[in-house]
């Protein structure tokens, strides 16, 4: 654990940044700028709803063969098949270094298999290519709560926030997170 930790912090740092100080435009074409905007502003019904389209245009790499190794990726997750999701998401990574989506999912796989130094390094590769990416920021805050690094998960949360107001797990991890972070009021 106290490799892991010493791995988080330059992360963090380098994650964080790049949310803070990374242009949208950087990653994210202009449609899916106009959706980022919509979804900041967005009722929770419809949010999800902007959030799913979203994710939806992330998982378009532009290559049919990236394309469909993220579908044997997520098939074999969702089968179970670890080994062969690791190998399908390696092969999409390797293909396609600059796909955002394959970095996160593998990162999922992960993070799953309880490698969580493999994890961390995914999602600042997909953070670092878009930076915008509320589910890898989502991912880092969870792992930082996992290693009892409540104040980086809550600094997390609040850039999710920042992104996507009202997607409700990060509404209620701020809620409990708040009284570890500023202490509780009397």
């Amino acid at each position: 654990m106290g490799i892991l930790t010493q791995y988080l912090k330059p992360t963090v740092a380098a994650a964080l940044s790049a949310i803070a100080f990374l242009q949208p435009s950087v990653a994210l074409s202009a449609d899916l700028d106009a959706l980022m905007l919509q979804l900041r502003d967005a009722d929770p019904r419809d949010a999800a709803r902007l959030a799913d389209e979203i994710q939806l245009e992330w998982s378009k790499s532009g290559s049919a063969t990236a394309d469909y190794l993220l579908k044997r990726g997520r098939d074999a997750m969702e089968r179970g098949d670890t080994t062969a999701a690791l190998e399908h998401l390696t092969a999409l990574v390797d293909h396609a270094p600059d796909f955002a989506e394959g970095w996160v999912t593998r990162a999922g796989v992960y993070f799953h298999a309880g490698l969580l130094g493999p994890a961390v390094h995914d999602l600042e590769q997909a953070l670092a290519l878009n930076p915008q990416h509320f589910e890898a920021i989502i991912g880092l805050a969870t792992l930082f709560e996992m290693i009892d690094r409540p104040d980086e998960a809550y600094e997390a949360y609040l850039q999710v926030k920042a992104i996507h107001p009202a997607h409700p797990d990060v509404t209620e991890a701020l809620q409990r997170l708040a009284p570890l972070v500023k202490g509780q009021t009397l």
